[in-house]
């Protein structure tokens, strides 16, 4: 009986051209991130580094990068609350912007979602109404607004920026929640009202609480734009105890 002699094939070598490739991309990738963060970074270290320096070492001749330690104070930072009262900037945009900010929610969740389920005569004006709104340069209402302040006696009152923010950011809030609301399943709201939910309990209990990211996309934005405005704050608020942080930012320039 002849045994059949058995043929082995030849040990294949691993491919090393793909993992070089591989590895080499990887390496691209994260030299390509971290430039990304540095450059975006770069301008706010800067300033950081710049506000804890000595007077001395801001106007040396030759550039301080990075300070030493007899460089470094905190006496400007001391100096902008206690010579500049900044906590009261800072408590009177946080309390404008954030007043703001959930009216806009609490007003434009409900339109959005009306808008979105409900069958309303002449929806289509309605939301052509809107982006148009939206897209309206709100610098132009400023005379309007201007007489409106002077006429109802709102100047240096915290209700002379909390209404214009609202009505600026309501249409931008009602776009975004709409198109939220849209893309939720109908299934859930007719198995709510077989449970005997009316539609403010659906909106409060199920809808709203499934569109979490969508409110704090629209809060995020509605905050920002109340923070940074500017004009209004600088028009409406003219005593030092009611200015908000940009009109005191831009004011800092002046003082010693």
């Amino acid at each position: 009986m002849t045994s059949v002699p058995q043929t082995t094939s030849p040990p294949t070598a691993p491919p090393q051209s793909s993992d070089r490739g591989i590895s080499w991309m990887r390496v691209l990738l994260w030299l390509a991130i971290a430039f990304t963060v540095i450059f975006s970074l770069a301008p706010v270290l800067w300033q950081v580094l710049t506000s804890i320096k000595t007077n001395a070492a801001i106007t040396a001749d030759s550039v301080v990068y990075f300070p030493g330690l007899d460089q470094l104070t905190f006496e400007h930072y001391l100096n902008l609350f206690r010579l500049n009262q900044f906590h009261i900037y800072m408590f009177n945009s946080a309390l404008v912007a954030i007043i703001s900010t959930l009216l806009c929610l609490a007003l434009g969740s409900p339109a959005a979602y009306a808008l979105a389920r409900l069958r309303i005569p002449g929806e289509q004006i309605i939301l052509a109404l809107v982006l148009v709104v939206t897209l309206f340069p709100y610098i132009l209402l400023f005379l309007g607004l201007l007489e409106v302040v002077r006429v109802f006696g709102l100047a240096n009152n915290y209700l002379a920026l909390i209404i214009p923010y609202t009505a600026i950011n309501l249409p931008l809030t009602i776009l975004v929640m709409r198109s939220f609301f849209q893309q939720l399943p109908k299934d859930l709201e007719d198995s709510a009202r077989v449970d005997g939910y009316n539609t403010l309990q659906m909106l409060g209990r199920i809808v709203l609480p499934m569109t979490l990211p969508a409110l704090v996309t629209t809060g995020i934005l509605a905050f920002i734009f109340a923070w940074n405005e500017y004009l209004f704050a600088l028009t409406f608020m003219t005593r030092e105890e009611m200015k908000t942080i940009p009109v005191a930012a831009a004011q800092l320039g002046g003082t010693t």
